[in-house]
């Protein structure tokens, strides 16, 4: 496989976190709570690389799944969230909590309720990988066909370079979603610039 994409991202990775190493706007709740889950996402985006690298593509896909799902969930809470589901995702911990938050939106909804009230370019980035990757990632995740046949057969050097350059691609819109938090939206142009210069480890662009 062409290690570059691996290398470049690593490359990119450093310089990408340098940009945003910035407090919270404010310490409200919406902020706090979007912030943990935006950093969740990060974290995932990391993982997956190294399982990727690892060569543990089912696993990796499946923690890609989960950094989508934490990124979404980061930018629904900033934008559309009311304040009695923010306060569902603050609680204490508990039986009767965990009970109530299972009540909160998943993708479909959050994407709905992104498109009325969050930023145009977060939803178009976020509907477009949803468009065409969620049925295969759901696969993964429940051992469906998709991972089945590919752990049997191998895996294509062009779905791992493409898994990869879709994490890098969530990984950017997450920065983004953080510089927002700390309140710098000015650096968004700056991250973009940055991604334009790694296109071997982006994906296509919108």
């Amino acid at each position: 496989m062409n290690r570059d994409v691996f290398d470049a991202t690593k490359e990119f990775a450093a310089k990408l976190f340098e940009l945003v190493d910035l407090p919270l706007y404010d310490q409200s709740s919406r902020l706090v709570t979007s912030d943990v889950a935006c950093s969740m996402s990060l974290e995932h985006w990391s993982a997956t690389l190294q399982l990727m690298q690892s060569a543990l593509l089912p696993s990796a896909v499946t923690v890609h799944r989960a950094q989508f799902e934490a990124l979404l969930r980061s930018i629904w809470i900033l934008y559309a969230a009311n304040d009695q589901q923010i306060d569902k995702l603050v609680s204490d911990l508990n039986l009767e909590t965990d009970q109530t938050a299972k009540n909160l939106p998943q993708v479909a909804d959050m994407l709905t309720a992104l498109e009325k009230n969050g930023p145009a370019q977060a939803f178009e980035a976020l509907t477009r990988f949803k468009d065409n990757s969620w049925k295969a990632l759901n696969s993964y995740a429940h051992a469906g066909i998709h991972p089945i046949r590919r752990h049997a057969e191998g895996y294509p050097i062009p779905l791992i370079e493409s898994i990869t350059k879709n994490a890098n691609g969530l990984a950017v819109v997450a920065v983004m979603q953080a510089s927002v938090l700390s309140g710098a939206q000015p650096l968004q142009r700056e991250i973009l610039d940055l991604a334009s210069k790694y296109p071997e480890c982006m994906p296509p662009p919108l």
